[in-house]
């Protein structure tokens, strides 16, 4: 009896660490994907964990806050979110932050522990001079001593350029959902636009975020496909943000059911073992999902978190709650020197000039 138990465990061991490379081809079907997603949680999730450690220092967790530098009035219709200017949520247009706005929200931020500093603005595709702007915000985040990002909508490469010659680490923009969900959910600009704004990023030598959401009625080959289109980016992002949907009353997707807390925790463990050198970010939504769940996503590969200030314009658990959460499970927020953050950027160009 005992010999046969010690097999099972083997030969378990062995269909584990078989399935961790990426395909021989170099690029993850959808179909493969799905086979992850749709093992028992237990196994996916001890497989991605194991990938995690081969990648990554035990316990270390990036804190980064995001300030929404100009909130609402956007012309896109994103189904699920509260900035359009088609939808009733409340939220008034207005006009870019001051500089020092920025710099006090980022030095407290700074001061709470975040090492990143992402600052979004509601523009389907910014203006030059938007750019120009922008470009005096980065400049003086960057000299605070955070790394910077930004989420400012479509961009040309000559825009991409100009922020990198700001200083900017990161540009996000996410791919949201699978490429043939994405027109249930978004009308006014295509997929195809979301790919050419990242290789522009790309060319600039900018570290790409690129994550998505999940809850938005899609069905589960629609999460597969969604990992699939972000790990098959050739490099794969640095940063994966995953999003469970905040659903606000006004936006056409507020009624939608909620992700399976499981099936959330499936999708991070998924980016895991597909993108195993990307920070993988648990994002919006996560207070939803309650200390043990996230506890879960941590155990699944998640090694980032969005933090402190309000997040967008969805609110996000205080700092303090965060800081007691990680303090309960032994692990820490991740503090970046300025020779490192020096060295990730290099190693990120390097890796990311010639997409």
């Amino acid at each position: 009896m005992n010999t046969a138990a010690e097999q099972t465990i083997t030969v378990h061991r062995a269909s584990v660490n078989a399935a961790q490379p990426a395909p021989s081809s170099g690029r993850w079907t959808v179909e493969a994907i799905q086979e992850l997603l749709d093992k028992p949680l237990l196994d996916l999730v001890y497989e991605a964990q194991t990938v995690h450690r081969q990648h990554w220092p035990a316990g270390d967790i990036e804190l980064a806050t995001l300030l929404s530098v100009k909130t609402g009035g956007c012309p896109e219709n994103c189904g699920y979110c509260p900035q359009s200017a088609e939808f009733d949520t409340g939220v008034k247009a207005q006009k870019l932050m001051e500089v020092d706005e920025v710099v006090h929200a980022a030095q407290a931020a700074k001061d709470a522990g975040a090492t990143r500093f992402c600052m979004g603005a509601a523009w389907r595709a910014p203006k030059d001079r938007d750019i120009e702007k922008m470009s005096e915000l980065i400049s003086a985040v960057k000299d605070l001593g955070l790394q910077t990002c930004a989420t400012l909508g479509m961009l040309e490469a000559h825009q991409a350029q100009a922020l990198r010659d700001a200083g900017l680490d990161y540009y996000n923009h996410n791919l949201d959902t699978a490429p043939e969900y994405y027109t249930d959910v978004v009308s006014t600009r295509a997929y195809q636009d979301r790919l050419d704004t990242l290789r522009n990023v790309r060319a600039a030598g900018i570290s790409v975020c690129c994550g998505g959401i999940v809850g938005m009625g899609e069905a589960p080959v629609h999460r597969a496909g969604l990992i699939a289109q972000l790990a098959n980016l050739d490099p794969y992002p640095e940063s994966v943000p995953i999003n469970s949907l905040v659903r606000v009353p006004g936006t056409p997707l507020a009624d939608s059911d909620p992700i399976d807390p499981f099936d959330f925790v499936r999708v991070i463990a998924v980016a895991r073992i597909t993108m195993p050198k990307a920070r993988v970010r648990l994002s919006a939504g996560r207070q939803q999902l309650g200390e043990a769940v996230q506890a879960l996503c941590f155990m699944a590969g998640a090694n980032s978190i969005f933090y402190g200030e309000k997040l967008l314009v969805t609110g996000n658990p205080d700092t303090e709650a965060d800081e007691q959460l990680l303090a309960k499970l032994g692990l820490r927020g991740h503090r970046t020197t300025s020779t490192e953050a020096h060295d990730l950027h290099h190693h990120h160009h390097s890796e990311g000039a010639c997409a």
